[in-house]
């Protein structure tokens, strides 16, 4: 279940920042590297951020008893620095301010359906 939900959210990304999100030639400010490589060394980070709010969410006492997204935001206190890494990634690979427009648009909107499918699917 855990990798159907993990491959979903990296095909989200492949499409988020693919070929069109490549750096002017006299900016650098970006890291150097084919689109390809950028999205392999984002989404082990990708990963782990996920992993955390995943596990954050499934020892919630109030899984299946709240809705999964506000189980979701709780979950970002414990989850500070692997999101922050994803973001800051992304800004390296992809220009400033892409991390966060990522990390609001994409991942936020794949979030829930991905958590879901890692713990299993609450009442709620």
């Amino acid at each position: 279940m855990f990798v159907k939900a993990l491959i979903g959210l990296t095909l989200l990304v492949h499409v988020s920042i693919g070929p069109g999100a490549i750096a002017p030639e006299n900016d650098d400010s970006y890291v150097r590297l084919s689109a390809r490589e950028k999205s392999a060394a984002l989404n082990p980070l990708i990963h782990t951020a996920t992993e955390c709010v995943a596990r954050a969410v499934s020892r919630d006492p109030r899984l299946g008893k709240a809705q999964v997204t506000d189980l979701i935001v709780d979950s970002f206190k414990n989850c500070t620095a692997p999101v922050r890494e994803m973001i800051d990634a992304h800004d390296r690979y992809y220009g400033p301010g892409s991390g966060e427009q990522f990390f609001m648009g994409p991942y936020l909107d794949a979030l829930p359906g991905t958590v879901v499918e890692i713990v299993g699917k609450p009442s709620h």
